[in-house]
Parts: C-alpha cells; structure tokens; sequence
C-alpha cells in the first residue's frame, strides 16, 4: 500500500505564523544551495530550480540548524516542492507537536586495554575449536580411508558423516547451556567477559550446519533445542539465526519469510542489550523485516515485507501493520490458501532430509576428499606428491596443476549443472497452484531456489552485459530486455528463475529479491513475478509477484513495493510505505545522450570489452587464493604425528590469514594504493568501469571477523579511516576509502555505509562520516554524502538519505530516516544472568 508522507515533522521551537515569514526564509536558505540571487516561491525545486535530493537534504540540514524555522524533512520536500507551498503547510500545521525521542546518552569511552584482552580471548577460542574440530576430521578422515574397497569407503563414511554432523549440530547447543544457561532481557558491555560469552556462544549457533535445514522441522526443532519457545505447524524460512533463543516465542501456525531478523539482541553505544521478540499464532512476518527487542506481535497480526517493529511496538492481535516504522494497513499480506499438511507429512519430510544427510551428502563429502587426495599422483605422474617439501618447485607444480583443473571444473560444471538440473526439478511444480508443504514438490522446490542462487555467478557476471545472458541461461525471461552494460549487479535473489520477467530498458542494482513464492503455515505456490520496462531499481529490494509497478518507475534504494492501488507508472517510489516522488530529475539527465543512438553503441563495446577483461582478472584473482589454499591443503595433507596434528589445528586458522591478506592486498592493488575520489559521471564513464571492478572483490571471508577487534584491523587493511574500539557486529562497507568512521562507534548486524548510488545512467559518490560514539542499527543503510554527529543514532532498518546531517546525541530512525522517525526507547531494569556470575 503506497501511505501518504508521515504528517510534517513538527518538532523545534514555536514557528512563525506567518506563510510570508517562512517563504522568505526558506528562499534565503535555498537560494544559496542552487546558487541563486533569488529563488521564486512558485519554482518547482526539482523540475524549475534542478535541485536533485542531495540538495534538498542539505537544505534541509541547513533548515534545522536554524532555531527560527521548524524542522524540515525529505518527505515535507517531496509532498511540498516548491517555496510557497512548503511556507504555508507549515504555518497551517497545528503548535502541538509531538514528544520528540530523548537525545541519546553520551557514550563512555571505551577501554583499550579491555578490547584488546577480549581480542586475545577470542583468538584463542578459535584456536581452541579449530584445533578440536581438525582432531575429530583427521581421525575419521584416517579411517575412512584406511577402509579396504570402495564399498567400505562408502559404510565409514556413512557412520563417521553422521557421528561427525551430529556433533557439529549439538556441540553449539551444549555451549550455549554451559557458557549462558537461559539469557534474560539485560544489557552488558562489549569486549567484557559477559560479552566474549554472548560472541562465543553467537558464532557456535549462526555457524551450526543445522542452519542448512530452514525451511524445514528440524529448524524448528534446533531453535527449541536452544531454548526458544516456539508451537506446532511453524514455518521459519530466514536463515539469520536468533541468538539469545530463550527471549524468542512464536506461536503456532506462523510464517516468517526469508532475510527476516529476529536476534533478540541489539548493539547500542557500546552495549549489548538484549530483549524479547514475542509472536502469537497464526502469525504473518513478511521478507527482509526486522523486530527490534521488547516487540511483539498478537494472534493472526501481519508485519508486511521491508517492514520493521522498533523497540517497544506492538502489533494488536488481528491487525496487519507494514512499513518501518510501521504502521496500520488493511493489506493481507497472508495470499496463499491452507493445505492439509499434518504431523506425519512434517516428519516424514524431517526423516528424509536426515537420510539423504547421513547417506548421501555426507558420504559425497568425505569420498570426494578422499578421491582427491589420492588423485593427485594421478595429476602429476608422482606417488608421493602430498610429501613434497614445501619449498620445492615439484611441491608448486603439483599445487599449480591440482588448483588448476579443480578450479576449472568447478566453473565450467557449474554452470552447465545450473543450465540443466534445476530445471528438471522445476517441471512437476506448476505455476499458481497451491501446494501442501514437506512434500515433494515442496523439495523440489526447496532444491531449485538453492541451487539457482548461486552468488558466485552472480558475483561474476553482475554489473556486466553478460549477465543477461547468465540469467537465460538459468530461466529468466529476458526476451524484451535492452543491453544496458548495467542491468544487474553482483546481488541477486528470487525463488523460482522460470518464473522471473524483467522488462525491456530496466536496469536493477545490487540486492534485488524476486519473490516469486508465497506460503502459509501448511501450503506454499508459485508466481509469476514481472517487473515492466524501463524501470529503475535501487539496492535491498524485495519485489513481490503482483506488484503494483508499470513502466518507467524509479524504486528507490529499501523502498516498499506497493500490492494494492492504482498501477504506478511515470513516477518515483520512496520509503515504506512508499511514497511518489518524480521519476528523474534534470541533473540525473545531463548524461542521458550517451544511452541512446551510435554514441550508446560505441560506449557499450568498449564498456563490454572491459568488462570482459574485468571478469578474467577476477577469475585469475579468485584462483589465486584457491592456490593457495590448495597448497595449505598439500602441506598439511599426510603429515605424522604430533606435527600433523599441529599443521592440521593450523589450517583453517592459515586459511583464513591468507585469504584476508590477499584479497586485502588484491583491492589494493587495484586501487593502485590510492584513495577515491568523490565523483558523478555516466555508467559509460571508464571510471566507472574501474569502480565496478573493486566490488568484484570477495568478502565473504568478513563474517569471520564480526564482533571482534580483528574487523578493524581488516578495513585499517582496505584503507578505512576507522576510529579506536569500534565494535563491528557485521557492517559492510561498499567503498572503503570514502567511509570515515569514529571511535567507539557500534556498528549493527547487517548495517551497511554506501557511499556511492546509481540512478539510471548516472553514478554518484561522495564521502560519509559517522561521529565518534555513533550507533547504527541492525540492517540499517547509510547512503552517500552522510554526516552523522558524535554519539548520534540511527534506528534498525532505517535508511539514512544522501546528504543528511544528523546532529551530535540525536536519534533517527524510519525509512527515510528522520529525527522523528523513531519511538522514545526504554532502558533494560536488568543484566541478563549468565552462569558463572561476569558481567
């Protein structure tokens, strides 16, 4: 549902009363920013004055800071643009105004000498786990392969696959009752004692192979196992595993959709605080929602998808709600009937998902390491080629030809894998047919959406014309589409690619999600989902099948899709719920001649050309580091004794250095060690082209380094200008040269500082910079041209506008974010008990 704007902030000192007092003032303000002796009242400020919103966001900055004039937000300027119009809502708006968020608490400098003993603590239990995991894999490895025939290769592997998983499935379970027993609403600082149990226990959990069965019982049944409180016929499809499961309590027969988070913990001003997340029955949580500790939802209440619940909100029993903040909807979001889909189904589904584990992947596994390893005198024509000494050219050699025919392989089978296998899954399951889950066409379905969302691919065609073809060749209807040299970006999702139609002309950045599903507690079917042409989509989207977008559409960056009203078409959707704004403004046309006629011919070749060579030198850089794994592997592979054990606790440990090292040094290098420079030119523009390049770089190696010191030292590595002690739960930061970050600052799970937007033809980057003391929430997005003064916070699942100034203590939130965007948050009374008496 498209709302109209939230009601003009009225927040500030008393105002003017008079129109003609305000009209002047805002014309002063204006004038300067446009560089004008003059701005008329009536002169549209995007069409007449050819503001863009980065000027408007200054203005308004620049508004604020003026005790005389009220408070303007970005949604005042899109519903009132011109002078005139803007001066009279004003002084039409009521002298109430309501209670505004208290101002956020100074935060305490932190402790370094704290920060550093937890860093140390946190290194050492990684050694500690890697060092356990690697004993029980080199014993069961040994005696899989001390096995006599194939036959009892294959029964070993069987017995130690399960033994092995079983293990790897409980132990996180048993930690997290030895280190925490039952976690209590509380908070605790970061880089304490209290807090290196909360990451020991938060690593064990995310990481547990267990998470490989959402979408199914056995998830349900490993969240209770930790703790959680959760009812029958329950349907949990996001793979963001809460935490602190003790405070989570959904009750029977509720859906929660894909890239949903429910952590029941939150990072704030250099604290941990967790609460409760409480969802009654027969519940609805759509994609890429969030809700906030202390929130709950009752019986049959909907949160629509890109929605978010803030500390504190509570969605009546009944009632559906969308949008972040959210707000009343009458939406059903709930589009697919019931099915018969009782506990015999759901076990049974559970029993074969555990066989096909036990008997198949597991035993794959362990037979294709010990094929591999006992392949490789095949390879180089040597029986001993794992005891090479590692510095010998024969030792290299080896290396260099294993790597080599693996890693080519893996690219040319994969991709003939995806053009082939998922589609003959896909022929059973037909379009807009409902069917009961766990059964299986719900496997089948279940198989086509892993396996076709492979993001290597994705990673490597994306931002490229051959990414068109990519996206054909796994199903998606592309007949109509016009080579842009940028239709997608390196991040894409969907459910079903033969289902997925994208109009001629439209151009997608990265974090699309084509939800071509909808499911229920007990059934699930499959949609087309289309997308018109000549549209615009910015990043972190996620598309539904119905929505009600035409042609020629800017949706801009986490904008809600709207499902009902009238067909959008011609105009720009903001916000969630979103709202109209203009399609284009006259300074994102200044490149618009390059996109059409022999000039756009010419320029897309050679975009295309280097393209292609982009694309070799990634595959060249990716097998590089494959190299080098495989040498670590040949350097540990048949080592005796107490010295393999060692080697072997080492490796993952030197894995992970090597791969950070290199790839850090790999960006680098490409940046020629030289910091960007803050730029607007045309997608056509080579600079652009070189700027692409540097998203190619992989950092999916990062995870590893959450919620520790080592991230700082990492984005110290790639040339982010980070302050002392800042605590980094998961932040991406998509240009690290132009992020400035503070110290102290708390970065949440799944934020991301981008400082860098494209909008049609045109690429735009600027610098952002965050205070010292800064908070930012989970999944919240900073854009390009952000000041964020020092301590100020912004809300989860907030999205902070290019060229807004928050000032110093403030609180944000909403998206877009404002200052009045986000509810008055309480404090936890308690600490949460942890056994064992630290805090």
């Amino acid at each position: 549902m498209v709302g109209e704007p939230a009601g003009i902030s009225t927040e500030g000192p008393p105002r003017p009363a008079l129109a003609g007092d305000l009209e002047r003032m805002f014309a002063e303000v204006l004038a300067d920013l446009v560089s004008a002796e003059q701005v008329p009242a009536d002169s549209h400020f995007f069409d007449d004055l050819g503001a863009d919103s980065m000027v408007m966001a200054r203005f308004c900055a620049r508004v604020r800071k003026r005790p005389d004039l009220p408070s303007v937000s970005m949604k005042d300027i899109y519903r009132h643009s011109t002078v005139r119009s803007l001066a009279t809502a004003f002084a039409d708006t009521p002298q109430t105004a309501p209670e505004p968020a208290p101002p956020a608490d100074p935060v305490p400098p932190g402790s370094t000498p704290r920060y550093l003993v937890c860093g140390t603590l946190q290194f050492l239990v990684f050694l500690a786990y890697s060092y356990l995991t690697a004993l029980a894999g080199a014993r069961g490895y040994q005696w899989v392969a001390d096995s006599p025939d194939g036959l009892g290769v294959y029964g070993r592997s069987v017995l130690f696959g399960g033994a092995d998983f079983l293990g790897l499935c409980m132990f996180p379970v048993l930690a997290k009752w030895i280190l925490v027993g039952r976690w209590r609403p509380g908070e605790f600082p970061v880089w304490s004692l209290a807090y290196l149990r909360f990451w020991t226990v938060k690593l064990l959990v995310q990481a547990n192979p267990a998470v490989l069965f959402v979408g199914t019982p056995l998830y349900v049944l490993y969240l209770r196992a930790l703790g959680a409180r959760i009812g029958g016929q329950v349907t949990i499809l996001s793979r963001f595993v809460p935490v602190c499961t003790d405070l989570l309590t959904i009750g029977s027969g509720t859906v929660i959709r894909k890239d949903s988070y429910l952590l029941c913990y939150r990072a704030e001003a250099g604290r941990i605080q967790t609460g409760p997340v409480t969802i009654g029955r027969n519940a609805f949580i759509g994609e890429q929602t969030v809700l906030d500790i202390h929130t709950s939802m009752g019986d049959g209440a909907q949160l629509g998808h890109a929605s978010a619940l803030q500390h504190g909100e509570a969605v009546p029993a009944g009632r559906h709600w969308h949008g972040s903040p959210a707000q009343p909807t009458e939406l059903d979001y709930l589009r697919v009937a019931p099915a018969r889909c009782g506990a015999p189904r759901r076990a049974g589904f559970a029993l074969f998902l555990l066989a096909r584990t036990f008997l198949l992947t597991m035993p794959l596994w362990l037979a294709g390491g010990y094929l591999l390893l006992n392949k490789v005198p095949s390879l180089t024509g040597r029986s001993d080629a794992a005891r090479e000494p590692v510095a010998s050219a024969a030792f290299w050699l080896d290396a260099l030809l294993v790597s080599a025919v693996l890693f080519g392989l893996l690219l040319i089978g994969g991709l003939l894998f995806l053009a082939t296998v998922p589609r003959l899954m896909h022929l059973p399951i037909e379009p807009d047919r409902v069917y009961p889950l766990y059964g299986y066409r719900y496997a089948m379905h279940r198989s086509v959406s892993r396996l076709t969302n492979s993001r290597y691919f994705t990673w490597l065609f994306g931002d490229s014309s051959y990414i068109v073809h990519y996206l054909t060749l796994l199903g998606y209807d592309l007949s109509q589409a016009e080579q842009t040299g940028s239709n997608f970006g390196i991040g894409l999702k969907h459910e079903s690619p033969y289902l997925s139609t994208v109009g001629r002309g439209t151009m997608v950045a990265d974090g699309l999600s084509l939800m071509n599903a909808d499911y229920s507690s007990t059934s699930f079917k499959v949609s087309r989902t289309v997308i018109g042409a000549h549209n615009f989509l910015g990043n972190h989207i996620a598309y539904p099948s119905g929505g009600r977008t035409g042609e020629n559409c800017l949706i801009a960056t986490k904008a809600m899709v709207p499902l009902d009203g009238e067909l959008r078409e011609g105009v720009g959707l903001l916000g969630s719920p979103s709202f109209e704004i203009p399609r284009t403004v006259e300074r994102d046309t200044r490149f618009d001649h390059l996109r059409t006629g022999g000039e756009l011919e010419s320029r897309l070749a050679a975009k295309n050309r280097y393209n292609l060579r982009t694309i070799a030198l990634v595959l060249l850089i990716r097998w590089g580091q494959f190299l080098g794994v495989t040498a670590l592997v040949l350097a540990t592979a048949e080592r005796d004794g107490m010295a393999g054990q060692l080697l072997d606790a080492a490796f993952l440990p030197a894995v992970l250095v090597f791969t950070t090292v290199y790839y850090a040094l790999m960006e680098r290098c490409l940046t020629r060690f030289r910091p960007l420079e803050p730029t607007v030119c045309s997608i056509y523009d080579r600079y652009f082209w070189h700027h692409e390049r540097l998203w190619k770089v992989p950092q999916g190696h990062f995870n590893a380094f959450n919620g520790t010191p080592f991230k700082n030292l990492l984005w110290r590595m790639l040339g982010v200008r980070v302050g002392r002690r800042v605590f980094d739960d998961g932040c991406d930061l998509s240009e690290r040269t132009l992020t400035t970050i503070g110290d102290d600052c708390t970065l949440g799970f799944s934020s991301k500082i981008q400082c860098h937007s494209q909008e049609d033809g045109t690429f735009k980057s600027d610098r952002t910079v965050l205070g010292a003391g800064c908070t930012l929430g989970i999944n919240a997005l900073v854009h390009y041209g952000v000041t964020m003064g020092e301590g100020a916070v912004l809300a989860p699942d907030s999205f902070l506008m290019k060229g807004e100034e928050v000032p110093a203590h403030a609180r944000w939130g909403g998206n877009p974010a404002s200052a009045g965007g986000t509810p008055a948050l309480g404090k936890p009374s308690t600490v949460p008990t942890l056994r064992g008496g630290s805090r």
